[in-house]
């Protein structure tokens, strides 16, 4: 019998006057991906908890918070930190709840698939000051990167990015990047399709990482509103490798084969055979970045042949070939 694994706990830290948008944008998109699951008779992956070192705080717009968890002491299971940016130009630790939870994130020991470190915005210079990112790359607000880089020298610094990994580190430039973060992080837990979903739910696009401008190909194609064709990709995206074909794909839009035509050329700019292809063809890749051989990466994407596999690989123009992908991630 497969173990259920337990739900990651996932901790907004709050100091007096934290930008609200920093942690309301992702904890929705979290609380989003728990309904999505639970939609799906899927368990919920996430527990949202909002700590502070005092029971009560205001918000950057004023808003009110009141029974704030306190700093937690111990941690059971996964475990998520977010910091979040604070209002200025310029981040103060000298006050006392700020000093506090710098003593605390001291005493906190951050490990990949134990407990984790998320920041949005300025969060990232509560990290430094407390040593969290000495030897890590990460990434800030552009408005705080030289504050970054003299809280702690021995950080690698990275302008011009939406969000940085470096694991158990994993720092957002601001804002709306937090909600990016999130939702990369919802699908490292959850699946691209499903990050997918949530992300078509907030109506943000998503990038597909922190290195490639570039729309992930589960996520690209879906920057319009049309309920009925979101259907088609939701289910499309979820199995790739089932036997569609437009008529089906009309079936679950409920419409005809020739206006679902219509609607994936006007709203998502593709055809939809083509649209399969692509997805296809993310699924192989990932596939063939796991160790899969070719044949065996486009048998479980949904390609009928290695040749099938090759001919969409050169026709999206990806460098290199499939046999070249597999072989790189067995070196």
């Amino acid at each position: 019998m497969e173990l259920r694994q337990p739900p990651i706990r996932v901790v907004f830290v709050l100091l007096p006057g934290s930008l609200v948008l920093d942690w309301a944008g992702p904890a929705e998109a979290l609380r989003i991906a728990n309904q999505r699951l639970r939609a799906a008779g899927r368990p919920e992956c996430f527990e949202i908890e909002f700590a502070s070192p005092r029971p009560t705080s205001v918000g950057s717009v004023g808003v009110a918070l009141a029974n704030l968890a306190p700093l937690p002491v111990q941690w059971h299971g996964p475990a998520w930190v977010v910091l979040v940016g604070l209002p200025g130009d310029f981040i103060p630790i000298d006050n006392p709840e700020t000093q506090d939870l710098l003593h605390w994130l001291r005493g906190q020991r951050f490990e990949p698939g134990r407990l984790e470190l998320i920041t949005v915005c300025a969060g990232a210079l509560l990290a430094a000051h407390a040593g969290a990112l000495a030897g890590r790359r990460a990434t800030t607000h552009h408005h705080h990167l030289d504050e970054l880089r003299a809280a702690e020298p021995c950080c690698d610094v990275v302008a011009n990015r939406v969000f940085v990994i470096d694991p158990p580190i994993y720092s957002s430039a601001g804002v709306t990047t937090g909600i990016d973060l999130m939702l990369h992080r919802i699908a490292d837990v959850c699946g691209e399709a499903l990050a997918a979903q949530v992300a078509q739910t907030m109506v943000v696009a998503q990038r597909r990482g922190p290195h490639d401008p570039e729309l992930s190909p589960f996520l690209a194609y879906r920057n319009h509103l049309h309920a009925a064709l979101h259907r088609v990709q939701d289910a499309v995206s979820e199995q790739p490798q089932a036997d569609w074909s437009v008529p089906r794909m009309a079936e679950v839009a409920h419409t005809s084969a020739r206006h679902l035509t219509r609607l994936f050329v006007e709203h998502a700019g593709v055809a939809p055979l083509a649209y399969l292809r692509r997805l296809r063809l993310a699924a192989a890749q990932l596939a063939l970045a796991s160790g899969a051989s070719v044949t065996r990466a486009a048998e479980i994407s949904g390609f009928g042949s290695d040749t099938q596999l090759r001919r969409a690989w050169h026709q999206f123009g990806l460098p290199g070939s499939p046999s070249a992908t597999t072989s790189a991630s067995k070196a």
